[in-house]
């Protein structure tokens, strides 16, 4: 109970694909991501990166 198989992530990738579209996943990707790792910073008490910091990103 818990993991997640190679079938069921290509399941919930192509159903992302198809309500998304082929144009927007990489935006939606990329605001996932953020999102993810806003999450970590919070959960660990870090503070937000600085602009100086974003910009290295």
């Amino acid at each position: 109970m818990g993991s997640i198989g190679p079938w069921e992530l290509i399941l919930v990738l192509a159903i992302l694909l198809i309500i998304v579209g082929p144009g927007k996943l990489p935006g939606v990707g990329k605001a996932i991501g953020k999102s993810i790792g806003e999450f970590k910073r919070a959960r660990d008490g870090e503070p937000e990166p600085t602009d100086q910091e974003k910009k290295a990103e």
